[in-house]
């Protein structure tokens, strides 16, 4: 999935759309953490990268595809949750 990052007024969101499709460019595959590390109750994904409490935790340990494999979820995500976001 891909997403606008235009349309997206969080800027944090804004980053991870703008990142997710470089992610795999060059031999390092970079963090999509955001610093903000707090967990929403309905998703049990962080509000700032989107990633689950047991993929923040593996992502040192990660090889490049399994970290690859966690990026290619989080457009997925992050449009799950702007329409949560949309409806709360």
């Amino acid at each position: 999935m891909t997403l606008d990052p235009r349309t997206i007024s969080n800027r944090r969101w804004r980053r991870i759309a703008e990142m997710a499709p470089l992610a795999g460019e060059g031999p390092h595959v970079p963090s999509p953490c955001q610093s903000v590390c707090i967990m929403h109750p309905t998703t049990g994904w962080c509000e700032g990268c989107m990633r689950t409490l047991d993929e923040i935790a593996a992502w040192s340990r990660m090889d490049n595809p399994a970290k690859l494999a966690v990026w290619a979820q989080l457009p997925e995500r992050l449009a799950q949750r702007i329409a949560l976001e949309s409806a709360e």
